[in-house]
Protein backbone atom coordinates (compact mmCIF):
# COMPACT_ATOMS: atom_id res chain seq x y z
CA UNK A 1 0.00 0.00 0.00
CA UNK A 2 1.41 3.34 -1.19
CA UNK A 3 1.47 6.79 0.86
CA UNK A 4 -2.04 7.74 -0.84
CA UNK A 5 -3.71 4.76 -0.33
CA UNK A 6 -3.15 5.03 3.17
CA UNK A 7 -4.14 8.39 3.62
CA UNK A 8 -6.96 7.07 2.15
CA UNK A 9 -8.15 4.81 3.94
CA UNK A 10 -7.30 6.73 7.13
CA UNK A 11 -9.53 9.66 5.59
CA UNK A 12 -12.08 6.90 5.14
CA UNK A 13 -11.80 6.08 8.94
CA UNK A 14 -10.49 2.92 8.14
CA UNK A 15 -7.85 1.18 10.19
CA UNK A 16 -4.28 2.18 7.70
CA UNK A 17 -1.37 -0.05 7.44
CA UNK A 18 0.77 2.76 9.39
CA UNK A 19 0.26 5.94 10.48
CA UNK A 20 -0.09 8.46 7.86
CA UNK A 21 1.74 11.65 8.40
CA UNK A 22 1.95 15.09 6.90
CA UNK A 23 4.72 18.09 7.25
CA UNK A 24 4.55 20.73 4.65
CA UNK A 25 1.36 19.76 2.30
CA UNK A 26 -0.38 23.31 4.32
CA UNK A 27 -0.35 26.79 5.09
CA UNK A 28 -0.87 25.49 8.85
CA UNK A 29 1.01 22.00 8.89
CA UNK A 30 4.46 23.66 7.36
CA UNK A 31 8.11 24.19 9.20
CA UNK A 32 9.96 27.24 9.40
CA UNK A 33 12.39 27.66 7.40
CA UNK A 34 14.94 27.60 9.34
CA UNK A 35 13.85 24.15 10.65
CA UNK A 36 13.96 22.78 7.51
CA UNK A 37 17.40 23.98 7.21
CA UNK A 38 18.58 21.91 10.19
CA UNK A 39 16.46 18.91 9.29
CA UNK A 40 18.03 19.20 5.71
CA UNK A 41 21.51 19.27 7.12
CA UNK A 42 20.52 16.46 9.83
CA UNK A 43 19.70 13.75 7.48
CA UNK A 44 22.20 14.64 5.25
CA UNK A 45 20.88 16.12 2.26
CA UNK A 46 21.95 18.73 -0.12
CA UNK A 47 23.43 22.02 1.43
CA UNK A 48 21.35 24.40 -0.25
CA UNK A 49 19.31 27.37 0.12
CA UNK A 50 15.58 26.74 1.33
CA UNK A 51 12.97 27.86 -0.40
CA UNK A 52 10.56 30.52 1.20
CA UNK A 53 7.28 29.10 -0.07
CA UNK A 54 4.56 31.10 2.22
CA UNK A 55 6.50 34.37 3.64
CA UNK A 56 4.00 35.61 5.79
CA UNK A 57 5.12 32.56 8.39
CA UNK A 58 8.09 31.96 6.51
CA UNK A 59 7.61 28.13 5.93
CA UNK A 60 10.17 26.56 4.36
CA UNK A 61 9.35 24.34 0.97
CA UNK A 62 9.57 20.45 2.58
CA UNK A 63 10.97 18.59 -1.04
CA UNK A 64 11.07 15.30 -2.11
CA UNK A 65 13.90 14.16 -0.41
CA UNK A 66 13.38 15.68 2.82
CA UNK A 67 9.55 14.19 2.77
CA UNK A 68 11.29 10.71 2.31
CA UNK A 69 13.64 11.34 5.11
CA UNK A 70 10.96 12.47 7.27
CA UNK A 71 7.87 9.52 6.23
CA UNK A 72 5.93 12.12 4.76
CA UNK A 73 2.59 11.15 3.08
CA UNK A 74 1.04 13.91 1.60
CA UNK A 75 2.04 16.76 -1.22
CA UNK A 76 0.46 19.93 -0.97
CA UNK A 77 -0.56 22.26 -3.68
CA UNK A 78 -0.90 26.03 -3.28
CA UNK A 79 -1.97 28.77 -5.32
CA UNK A 80 0.70 30.17 -7.67
CA UNK A 81 0.91 33.57 -5.52
CA UNK A 82 2.00 34.22 -2.20
CA UNK A 83 -0.36 35.91 0.27
CA UNK A 84 1.60 39.20 -0.17
CA UNK A 85 0.74 38.85 -4.32
CA UNK A 86 4.08 37.76 -5.16
CA UNK A 87 4.84 34.96 -7.82
CA UNK A 88 6.07 32.01 -6.60
CA UNK A 89 8.63 31.52 -9.08
CA UNK A 90 12.23 33.36 -10.44
CA UNK A 91 13.69 32.79 -6.87
CA UNK A 92 16.37 34.91 -5.38
CA UNK A 93 18.34 34.70 -2.38
CA UNK A 94 17.44 36.82 0.30
CA UNK A 95 19.43 36.94 4.01
CA UNK A 96 16.68 36.63 6.76
CA UNK A 97 17.05 38.89 10.19
CA UNK A 98 18.21 36.01 12.07
CA UNK A 99 21.38 35.33 9.06
CA UNK A 100 20.11 32.30 6.98
CA UNK A 101 20.53 32.86 3.58
CA UNK A 102 16.88 31.85 2.03
CA UNK A 103 15.34 31.51 -1.33
CA UNK A 104 12.37 34.21 -2.13
CA UNK A 105 10.05 35.19 -5.04
CA UNK A 106 11.62 37.30 -7.44
CA UNK A 107 9.05 40.13 -6.77
CA UNK A 108 9.49 39.42 -2.98
CA UNK A 109 10.52 43.18 -1.94
CA UNK A 110 11.59 44.76 1.75
CA UNK A 111 13.43 47.52 3.34
CA UNK A 112 14.35 47.94 6.74
CA UNK A 113 12.83 50.81 9.13
CA UNK A 114 14.94 52.40 11.90
CA UNK A 115 13.96 50.20 14.24
CA UNK A 116 15.45 47.09 12.10
CA UNK A 117 12.08 46.18 11.77
CA UNK A 118 11.50 44.21 8.06
CA UNK A 119 8.85 45.69 5.70
CA UNK A 120 7.34 44.10 2.92
CA UNK A 121 5.53 45.14 0.10
CA UNK A 122 2.56 43.94 -2.04
CA UNK A 123 3.13 42.47 -5.52
CA UNK A 124 6.91 44.14 -4.49
CA UNK A 125 5.66 47.42 -5.18
CA UNK A 126 7.60 50.25 -2.82
CA UNK A 127 5.36 53.01 -4.06
CA UNK A 128 2.87 51.60 -1.61
CA UNK A 129 2.96 51.13 2.17
CA UNK A 130 4.10 48.26 3.23
CA UNK A 131 1.01 45.28 4.45
CA UNK A 132 3.59 43.48 6.65
CA UNK A 133 5.96 43.59 9.58
CA UNK A 134 8.77 41.50 10.61
CA UNK A 135 9.75 42.83 14.33
CA UNK A 136 13.43 43.19 14.64
CA UNK A 137 14.03 39.86 16.77
CA UNK A 138 11.02 38.16 15.19
CA UNK A 139 10.77 35.14 12.93
CA UNK A 140 7.65 35.84 10.81
CA UNK A 141 5.71 38.83 9.73
CA UNK A 142 2.66 40.73 10.97
CA UNK A 143 0.19 42.34 9.17
CA UNK A 144 0.19 46.11 8.75
CA UNK A 145 -3.37 47.87 9.70
CA UNK A 146 -4.06 49.81 6.11
CA UNK A 147 -7.65 50.42 6.60
CA UNK A 148 -8.77 54.26 5.71
CA UNK A 149 -10.96 55.78 8.50
CA UNK A 150 -14.63 53.81 7.96
CA UNK A 151 -16.82 55.88 7.14
CA UNK A 152 -20.43 54.27 8.20
CA UNK A 153 -22.34 56.01 5.22
CA UNK A 154 -20.19 55.01 2.18
CA UNK A 155 -19.46 51.67 3.14
CA UNK A 156 -19.82 49.34 0.34
CA UNK A 157 -19.21 45.29 0.73
CA UNK A 158 -17.93 45.61 -2.73
CA UNK A 159 -14.92 47.05 -1.38
CA UNK A 160 -13.97 43.90 0.75
CA UNK A 161 -14.95 41.72 -2.57
CA UNK A 162 -11.82 43.26 -4.48
CA UNK A 163 -9.41 39.83 -4.17
CA UNK A 164 -11.99 37.23 -4.82
CA UNK A 165 -11.88 36.41 -9.05
CA UNK A 166 -12.09 33.52 -11.18
CA UNK A 167 -9.46 31.52 -12.19
CA UNK A 168 -7.63 33.05 -15.71
CA UNK A 169 -6.30 31.24 -17.95
CA UNK A 170 -2.83 31.44 -16.58
CA UNK A 171 -3.99 30.48 -13.30
CA UNK A 172 -5.78 27.03 -14.93
CA UNK A 173 -2.38 26.56 -16.87
CA UNK A 174 -0.92 26.66 -13.63
CA UNK A 175 -3.05 24.22 -11.68
CA UNK A 176 -2.80 21.53 -14.52
CA UNK A 177 1.03 21.64 -14.51
CA UNK A 178 1.16 21.74 -10.38
CA UNK A 179 -1.42 18.58 -10.41
CA UNK A 180 0.52 17.00 -13.20
CA UNK A 181 3.53 16.77 -10.93
CA UNK A 182 2.19 15.19 -8.09
CA UNK A 183 -0.18 12.32 -10.15
CA UNK A 184 2.62 9.79 -9.82
CA UNK A 185 4.35 10.71 -6.71
CA UNK A 186 2.48 7.99 -5.02
CA UNK A 187 1.49 10.70 -2.14
CA UNK A 188 -1.85 11.93 -1.33
CA UNK A 189 -2.50 15.13 -2.75
CA UNK A 190 -3.82 18.37 -0.68
CA UNK A 191 -5.16 21.25 -2.98
CA UNK A 192 -5.38 24.75 -1.66
CA UNK A 193 -7.41 26.17 -4.60
CA UNK A 194 -8.16 29.54 -2.39
CA UNK A 195 -10.99 31.78 -2.37
CA UNK A 196 -13.32 29.39 -0.05
CA UNK A 197 -11.54 30.64 3.20
CA UNK A 198 -15.14 32.46 4.34
CA UNK A 199 -13.95 35.03 6.85
CA UNK A 200 -10.58 34.14 7.20
CA UNK A 201 -9.24 36.83 9.76
CA UNK A 202 -5.38 36.44 8.50
CA UNK A 203 -6.79 37.46 4.79
CA UNK A 204 -9.28 39.73 5.74
CA UNK A 205 -5.64 42.88 5.94
CA UNK A 206 -5.80 41.49 1.92
CA UNK A 207 -1.67 42.29 2.64
CA UNK A 208 -1.79 41.19 -1.41
CA UNK A 209 -3.76 44.29 -2.72
CA UNK A 210 -1.79 47.72 -3.03
CA UNK A 211 -4.42 49.87 -1.49
CA UNK A 212 -7.26 47.57 -0.38
CA UNK A 213 -10.35 48.91 0.60
CA UNK A 214 -13.57 48.30 2.86
CA UNK A 215 -13.00 47.06 6.73
CA UNK A 216 -9.90 45.92 6.85
CA UNK A 217 -8.98 46.15 10.24
CA UNK A 218 -9.17 42.74 12.19
CA UNK A 219 -10.81 44.61 15.33
CA UNK A 220 -13.49 46.46 13.21
CA UNK A 221 -13.67 42.97 11.27
CA UNK A 222 -14.62 41.07 14.42
CA UNK A 223 -17.11 44.11 15.07
CA UNK A 224 -19.09 43.68 12.23
CA UNK A 225 -19.66 39.95 12.94
CA UNK A 226 -22.27 41.92 15.49
CA UNK A 227 -22.58 44.88 14.39
CA UNK A 228 -22.96 44.96 10.11
CA UNK A 229 -23.81 40.72 9.84
CA UNK A 230 -25.44 42.00 6.44
CA UNK A 231 -22.19 43.51 5.17
CA UNK A 232 -20.61 40.13 5.94
CA UNK A 233 -22.98 38.32 4.49
CA UNK A 234 -23.03 39.74 1.24
CA UNK A 235 -18.91 39.27 0.89
CA UNK A 236 -19.60 35.89 1.67
CA UNK A 237 -22.52 35.63 -0.95
CA UNK A 238 -20.32 36.77 -3.61
CA UNK A 239 -16.77 34.92 -2.51
CA UNK A 240 -19.56 31.72 -2.23
CA UNK A 241 -20.83 32.44 -5.91
CA UNK A 242 -16.87 32.95 -7.34
CA UNK A 243 -15.55 30.02 -5.09
CA UNK A 244 -18.32 27.65 -6.86
CA UNK A 245 -17.05 28.20 -9.82
CA UNK A 246 -13.31 27.89 -9.13
CA UNK A 247 -13.94 24.91 -7.52
CA UNK A 248 -15.97 23.52 -10.96
CA UNK A 249 -12.79 24.63 -13.20
CA UNK A 250 -10.51 23.01 -10.09
CA UNK A 251 -12.42 19.72 -10.53
CA UNK A 252 -12.02 19.90 -14.44
CA UNK A 253 -8.85 20.50 -14.01
CA UNK A 254 -7.81 18.07 -11.11
CA UNK A 255 -10.40 15.42 -10.93
CA UNK A 256 -9.04 12.64 -8.16
CA UNK A 257 -5.82 13.60 -9.01
CA UNK A 258 -6.70 15.72 -5.72
CA UNK A 259 -7.87 13.76 -2.60
CA UNK A 260 -8.06 16.50 -0.02
CA UNK A 261 -9.51 20.29 -0.74
CA UNK A 262 -8.22 22.97 2.03
CA UNK A 263 -11.04 24.78 2.31
CA UNK A 264 -10.12 27.59 5.49
CA UNK A 265 -8.38 28.76 8.14
CA UNK A 266 -10.69 30.65 9.70
CA UNK A 267 -10.14 30.84 13.42
CA UNK A 268 -13.31 30.18 15.95
CA UNK A 269 -11.80 29.71 19.11
CA UNK A 270 -9.12 31.46 21.47
CA UNK A 271 -6.61 29.35 24.14
CA UNK A 272 -9.98 29.60 27.04
CA UNK A 273 -12.81 30.55 25.06
CA UNK A 274 -14.11 31.44 21.53
CA UNK A 275 -14.46 34.36 18.98
CA UNK A 276 -17.93 34.27 18.24
CA UNK A 277 -21.15 32.56 19.29
CA UNK A 278 -22.78 29.25 17.85
CA UNK A 279 -25.30 30.92 17.06
CA UNK A 280 -23.28 33.56 15.06
CA UNK A 281 -21.22 30.82 13.51
CA UNK A 282 -24.82 29.10 12.53
CA UNK A 283 -26.20 32.29 11.23
CA UNK A 284 -23.21 34.08 9.36
CA UNK A 285 -20.69 31.74 8.05
CA UNK A 286 -22.76 27.82 8.25
CA UNK A 287 -24.80 28.70 5.29
CA UNK A 288 -21.55 29.36 2.86
CA UNK A 289 -19.69 26.44 4.57
CA UNK A 290 -22.63 24.13 3.56
CA UNK A 291 -22.58 25.68 0.09
CA UNK A 292 -19.19 24.99 -0.60
CA UNK A 293 -18.66 21.85 0.91
CA UNK A 294 -22.04 19.86 -0.23
CA UNK A 295 -21.13 21.04 -3.86
CA UNK A 296 -17.50 19.17 -3.41
CA UNK A 297 -19.38 16.29 -1.87
CA UNK A 298 -22.09 16.36 -4.51
CA UNK A 299 -19.71 16.68 -7.98
CA UNK A 300 -15.77 15.31 -6.38
CA UNK A 301 -14.47 12.69 -4.36
CA UNK A 302 -12.18 15.05 -2.17
CA UNK A 303 -12.53 15.75 1.80
CA UNK A 304 -12.95 19.02 2.51
CA UNK A 305 -10.17 20.28 5.84
CA UNK A 306 -10.98 22.97 8.09
CA UNK A 307 -8.35 24.85 9.95
CA UNK A 308 -9.64 26.52 13.00
CA UNK A 309 -7.14 26.86 16.34
CA UNK A 310 -8.50 26.75 20.04
CA UNK A 311 -11.08 25.95 22.31
CA UNK A 312 -13.49 24.75 19.47
CA UNK A 313 -14.98 21.60 21.02
CA UNK A 314 -18.02 23.40 21.41
CA UNK A 315 -17.98 23.68 17.44
CA UNK A 316 -17.47 20.02 16.54
CA UNK A 317 -20.94 19.48 15.95
CA UNK A 318 -21.34 22.27 13.56
CA UNK A 319 -18.25 22.18 11.50
CA UNK A 320 -19.68 18.57 10.90
CA UNK A 321 -23.15 19.55 9.90
CA UNK A 322 -21.58 22.36 7.94
CA UNK A 323 -19.84 19.21 5.72
CA UNK A 324 -16.34 19.24 7.07
CA UNK A 325 -14.64 16.02 6.72
CA UNK A 326 -11.26 17.16 8.75
CA UNK A 327 -10.26 19.44 11.22
CA UNK A 328 -6.83 21.17 12.04
CA UNK A 329 -4.74 21.55 13.93
CA UNK A 330 -6.64 19.89 17.29
CA UNK A 331 -5.25 22.16 19.47
CA UNK A 332 -5.58 19.46 22.40
CA UNK A 333 -3.54 22.70 25.03
CA UNK A 334 -6.83 24.56 25.01
CA UNK A 335 -9.57 24.35 27.18
CA UNK A 336 -12.24 21.02 26.13
CA UNK A 337 -9.95 19.80 23.64
CA UNK A 338 -9.34 16.75 25.70
CA UNK A 339 -7.99 14.08 23.50
CA UNK A 340 -9.94 11.33 24.56
CA UNK A 341 -13.15 13.23 24.96
CA UNK A 342 -12.77 14.22 21.45
CA UNK A 343 -12.29 11.12 19.81
CA UNK A 344 -14.69 9.16 21.74
CA UNK A 345 -17.53 11.91 20.35
CA UNK A 346 -16.41 12.77 16.95
CA UNK A 347 -13.45 10.30 15.95
CA UNK A 348 -16.48 8.38 13.58
CA UNK A 349 -17.28 11.62 11.77
CA UNK A 350 -13.81 13.70 11.57
CA UNK A 351 -10.72 13.02 10.56
CA UNK A 352 -7.90 14.92 13.19
CA UNK A 353 -5.14 16.25 11.44
CA UNK A 354 -2.87 17.30 13.64
CA UNK A 355 -3.01 16.94 17.86
CA UNK A 356 0.60 14.63 17.64
CA UNK A 357 2.34 16.83 19.85
CA UNK A 358 1.80 19.75 21.71
CA UNK A 359 3.75 23.44 20.22
CA UNK A 360 3.00 25.87 23.19
CA UNK A 361 4.59 23.58 25.90
CA UNK A 362 6.07 20.20 24.91
CA UNK A 363 7.80 20.25 21.88
CA UNK A 364 9.74 23.42 22.19
CA UNK A 365 9.95 23.23 26.16
CA UNK A 366 10.47 19.52 26.83
CA UNK A 367 12.90 17.06 27.10
CA UNK A 368 13.27 14.62 24.09
CA UNK A 369 12.03 12.21 26.12
CA UNK A 370 9.35 13.76 27.41
CA UNK A 371 8.55 14.70 23.19
CA UNK A 372 8.81 11.12 22.27
CA UNK A 373 6.30 10.02 25.20
CA UNK A 374 4.03 12.77 24.26
CA UNK A 375 3.70 11.83 20.79
CA UNK A 376 3.52 8.13 21.61
CA UNK A 377 0.28 8.89 23.70
CA UNK A 378 -1.05 11.15 21.33
CA UNK A 379 -1.23 8.53 18.57
CA UNK A 380 -1.94 5.66 21.09
CA UNK A 381 -5.47 8.19 21.71
CA UNK A 382 -5.81 9.57 18.14
CA UNK A 383 -4.75 6.56 15.86
CA UNK A 384 -7.19 3.64 16.50
CA UNK A 385 -9.81 3.14 13.59
CA UNK A 386 -8.57 5.52 11.13
CA UNK A 387 -9.29 8.82 10.69
CA UNK A 388 -6.15 10.95 12.05
CA UNK A 389 -3.34 12.22 9.94
CA UNK A 390 -0.48 13.09 12.33
CA UNK A 391 0.57 16.73 12.61
CA UNK A 392 2.17 19.46 14.74
CA UNK A 393 -0.77 21.63 16.67
CA UNK A 394 -0.28 24.15 14.01
CA UNK A 395 3.23 25.13 12.18
CA UNK A 396 6.89 23.68 13.63
CA UNK A 397 8.43 27.32 14.52
CA UNK A 398 12.07 29.10 14.18
CA UNK A 399 13.67 27.95 17.20
CA UNK A 400 12.13 24.62 18.35
CA UNK A 401 15.00 22.16 19.56
CA UNK A 402 16.44 20.42 16.85
CA UNK A 403 16.69 16.76 19.03
CA UNK A 404 12.71 17.88 20.13
CA UNK A 405 11.66 17.13 16.55
CA UNK A 406 13.51 14.35 16.03
CA UNK A 407 12.04 12.51 18.90
CA UNK A 408 9.15 12.95 17.64
CA UNK A 409 10.05 11.83 14.26
CA UNK A 410 11.17 8.71 16.31
CA UNK A 411 7.96 8.45 17.79
CA UNK A 412 5.82 8.67 14.83
CA UNK A 413 8.30 5.51 13.10
CA UNK A 414 7.93 3.64 16.44
CA UNK A 415 3.98 3.71 16.66
CA UNK A 416 3.48 3.47 12.92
Amino acid sequence: MNARENLQKTLNHEEPDRLAVDFGATPVTGIHVLMVEQLRSHFGLDKKPVRVIEPYQMLGEVEDDLMEAMGVDVIGISPPVDMFGNPLKDWKAFRTPWGQEVLVPGSFTVSVNEKGDTLIYPQGDRSVPPSAKMPKAGYFFDAVNRQEPLDESALDPVDNTEEFALMSTADQDYWKAAVKATSNTGKGVVANFGGTAIGDIALVPAMNLKAPKGIRDVTDWYMSTLMRPDYLHHIFEKQTDIALENLQTAWDIAGNHVDVAFICGTDFGTQDSSFCSLETYDELYAPYYKKINNWIHEHTSWKTFKHSCGAVEPFMEHFIASGFDIINPVQINAAGMDPVLLKEKYGERLVFWGGGVDTQKVLPFGTPEEVKAHVLKECEIFAPGGGFVFNTVHNIQANVPLPNVLAMLEAIRQFG
